[in-house]
C-alpha cells in the first residue's frame, strides 16, 4: 500500500470511529429498546421521558440520535440538545430552550419553511421577568409539537432547579400540553428530580440506559470497519467487547486503532494481535482525568496491594447498577495474587478508595459490615483492567 493511500485509509478510519464526542444517527449503533421507549412516550400527550445510566454509556448520543429522528414530527431547537452545567437556574435554562425557538408570522408545518415565515423573535422574549413552571406552560400552550432534550441534569447544582423542573413536568402532563421533555442524566440526578413529586412520576417515563450487550459492541465494530472496507476476526471483536466493559466510547477506541494497527501492516483485517497493540495506544490516549484519577487512588511511596485491590473492584461481579460487595473483590484478587485473600486483608483499602485522598475512585453506599461499591466514574473501570493487563497483573 503506497504512503499517500496508507494515510488516507488512517484518516478513513478515525473518521468511521468516534471515540471522542457523541455520535449521531449516522454511526449509531444498537438501544433498539430504548429508541423504541422514547418514541412510544413521545407520541403521548402528557407523557415525558427520563434518560439515565453511567457515565459513558452512551446517554448523549442516544439524545442526538432522538433528536434527528424526530425532527420532521416535532420542533426541536435548532442546537439539538440543550446542556446544563454548575451555573444552570431553571430561568437560564428555559431561556435558552426559548431563545432557540423563532416566533414566526405565518409559520409553515413543522419540518417545512418558506420565504412567507418570517421570524418575529424568539419564544424567550414571551418569558417574565420572573420564570415559573406556570409561565413556562402558558408560553407552550397550544404552541404544536414540540420537544425539547435537556442533558446533563445532574450538573445542575440548585436544587430548587429540579425542583421546578420536576414541577414544570407536572404542570404539562396536568394541562395536557403537546411538549415533551426529554431529561438525560446519571441515576442519581433521576433519583433527586422524581422524588420531589410522587405524582410526577406517572408523567415520567423512566429509560435505562445498561452498558452495552456483546451484539452491540459488534455491531458498533461492524458498522465502523464496513464503511472503510476492513474485517475483523471474531477472537479480536470478542477482546473488544471484554476490554470495552460494554462502554461504547471504549469500543470506538479500540476499534480505532485496531484497524489503523492492521492498516499500518497493509492489511485490511484485524487479527488478535492488532488488539494487544491497541490497547496500548488505548491507554497512551485515554482522558487525562481518567489516568490522573487512576495514578491519584493507587498512589504510594512502597509497594501496596492499591493497584490489585482496584483491578480486583474491576474484575468483580456487579448487581444491574454496577455495584460489587467486599466479597465480589475477594475471588478475582485471589486469582492475582495466587493465593487465598481474606476481605481482612484489603477491607482498609476499600475504605480508603471511598476517601478524597485517593478520589474518591470508588463511591459507597449501605451500612458497616453490608457496604456495597461502584466506581465512581464508569470510564475507569475499563482503564484499570487495560492497564492491569498491561504492567501483567492478568493476562
Amino acid at each position: 500500500m503506497e504512503s499517500n493511500n496508507k494515510f488516507e485509509l488512517m484518516e478513513r478510519i478515525a473518521t468511521s470511529f468516534s471515540p471522542s464526542a457523541p455520535i449521531d444517527s449516522r454511526a449509531f449503533a444498537g438501544r433498539e429498546s430504548q429508541i423504541t421507549d422514547v418514541i412510544n412516550a413521545c407520541a403521548q400527550r402528557g407523557q415525558h421521558v427520563v434518560i439515565f445510566g453511567e457515565r459513558g454509556a452512551g446517554k448523549t448520543s442516544l439524545a442526538n440520535t432522538l433528536g434527528q429522528m424526530l425532527r420532521t414530527k416535532f420542533l426541536i431547537p435548532a442546537c439539538g440538545t440543550i446542556n446544563c452545567d454548575e451555573t444552570t437556574t431553571f430561568a437560564s435554562l428555559w431561556r435558552a430552550i426559548l431563545s432557540e425557538i423563532p416566533i414566526s408570522k405565518n409559520a409553515p408545518p413543522i419540518g417545512f419553511k418558506t420565504g412567507a415565515d418570517r421570524e418575529q423573535g424568539t419564544f424567550a422574549q414571551l418569558l417574565p421577568e420572573s420564570v415559573t413552571p406556570d409561565s413556562v406552560r402558558a408560553i407552550l400552550q397550544n404552541r404544536g409539537k414540540l420537544l425539547f432534550i435537556i442533558d446533563e441534569i445532574d450538573r445542575i447544582k440548585e436544587k430548587t432547579t429540579t425542583t421546578l423542573l420536576a414541577d414544570t413536568i407536572k404542570s404539562l402532563s396536568d394541562h395536557a400540553v403537546d411538549t415533551t421533555l426529554v431529561l438525560v442524566g446519571v441515576a442519581e440526578s433521576v433519583d433527586t428530580l422524581i422524588a420531589e413529586h410522587e405524582s410526577v412520576q406517572r408523567a415520567l417515563i423512566q429509560v435505562q440506559m445498561p452498558r452495552m450487550s456483546q451484539a452491540e459492541i459488534d455491531e458498533i465494530i461492524d458498522n465502523g470497519l464496513a464503511a472503510v472496507g476492513m474485517t475483523i476476526e471474531q477472537n479480536a471483536k470478542k477482546r473488544i467487547y471484554k476490554l470495552s466493559q460494554g462502554l461504547p466510547h471504549y469500543a470506538h477506541l479500540l476499534g480505532m486503532h485496531s484497524a489503523q494497527t492492521a492498516a499500518a501492516q497493509d492489511r485490511l483485517h484485524i487479527i488478535i494481535d492488532d488488539t494487544h497493540q491497541a490497547l496500548q495506544k488505548a491507554l497512551r490516549h485515554a482522558q487525562q482525568r481518567i489516568a490522573h484519577d487512576y495514578e491519584r487512588a493507587t498512589m504510594s511511596t512502597r509497594e501496596t496491594l492499591h493497584r490489585k485491590v482496584l483491578l480486583a473492584c474491576a474484575l468483580a461481579n456487579t448487581d444491574a447498577h454496577g455495584y460489587f460487595t467486599a466479597d465480589d473483590v475477594r475471588t478475582p484478587l485471589s486469582k492475582i495474587m495466587k493465593k487465598d485473600c481474606p476481605v481482612s486483608l484489603f477491607s482498609r483499602h476499600l475504605n480508603a478508595f471511598c476517601e478524597n485522598q485517593r478520589g474518591p475512585a470508588l463511591h459507597r453506599t449501605g451500612v458497616v459490615h453490608g457496604y456495597r461499591y461502584k466506581f465512581k466514574n464508569a470510564m475507569m473501570q475499563p482503564y484499570v483492567i487495560m492497564n492491569g493487563l498491561k504492567i501483567g497483573l492478568i493476562s
